[in-house]
């Protein structure tokens, strides 16, 4: 009988400046990672951070919300969540707390970005719905996720850009926190992702199953340079750079805010910038 290793990783995350809309981000991850990098790495780097600085930002404030949007924020989010889906979920005491208090008028209008992007499957969770994210932001503001193909193009680029700068051939990963969850080789993710063996776009479906079932859950590699690569390996490799890579300013609004002592749509650019943010990870193989 033949038996298989499973490759041994080794994880190193790189602080940089906050990266605001209009930010140069490849420079900044060449810049961060130039002496570090080796042929045969892989080079990780955070959905959010890229999103954020290519300005695929929302103004919740600005937004008009519908009636099925101000249900999902009145009573779906505080009472479905609250009471029922979240201790099914096994979620702490903590959210439970926060979502059975869900803040009605700036839930409403985010729940109507949601619905807009990632339709009813998405609007149906109670955070990071279809990969729209309020954490590490100040404000009113919201991220977009990256549309897989657009995940893809970045990741390419990036593995050309480090080619041609940097003389090194690494695997380009961008990674989202939003959990994949996996039974043996079946993983499946609320939200879409580029990456060959991942079943994708399920919202509140692929949450509650793996929760529930306590499947394992891991970050979500969002587009991967290499194409062939092996959806267990990159999820492996998503999981080891998110422990390193932390989560900057709280894991969600309520933890931001908490942070930094204010209300959930008080948080400051200048707060933001204040916190230790590492964006970019490499992953090397151990021999």
């Amino acid at each position: 009988m033949r038996t298989f290793k499973k490759p041994r990783l080794l994880a190193k995350a790189f602080r940089t400046r906050y990266w605001r809309p209009g930010t140069d981000f490849a420079r900044e991850v060449i810049r961060a990672i130039r002496r570090s990098l080796r042929d045969g790495d892989f080079l990780v780097i955070s959905e959010k951070a890229i999103s954020t600085a290519l300005g695929r930002l929302v103004d919740e404030s600005k937004v008009k919300p519908s009636s099925l949007a101000s249900f999902l924020a009145r009573f779906w989010i505080r009472v479905a969540w609250g009471y029922f889906l979240g201790p099914l979920c096994r979620m702490s005491w903590r959210t439970v707390r926060n979502l059975r208090s869900y803040p009605v008028p700036e839930g409403a209008c985010h729940k109507q970005v949601v619905l807009r992007l990632a339709g009813l499957l998405g609007a149906l969770m109670w955070g990071s719905e279809g990969g729209v994210d309020a954490s590490n932001l100040p404000y009113t503001l919201v991220s977009l996720p990256l549309k897989p193909g657009l995940a893809q193009a970045i990741a390419e680029k990036l593995e050309e850009l480090v080619r041609e700068e940097l003389g090194k051939k690494v695997t380009v990963l961008i990674v989202d926190s939003d959990r994949t969850y996996s039974l043996g080789c079946i993983h499946i993710s609320p939200r879409k992702t580029a990456v060959k063996g991942i079943i994708g776009g399920l919202g509140i479906l692929a949450y509650v199953l793996g929760n529930a079932l306590r499947l394992k859950g891991r970050p979500t590699p969002v587009a991967c340079s290499n194409r062939s690569l092996r959806a267990e390996l990159a999820l492996r490799i998503a999981s080891l750079a998110e422990k390193v890579m932390g989560h900057g300013a709280g894991r969600d609004v309520w933890e931001m805010a908490s942070r930094f002592g204010v209300g959930l749509t008080e948080v400051t650019w200048e707060m933001l910038e204040s916190v230790e943010h590492r964006p970019v990870a490499i992953v090397k193989l151990r021999k």
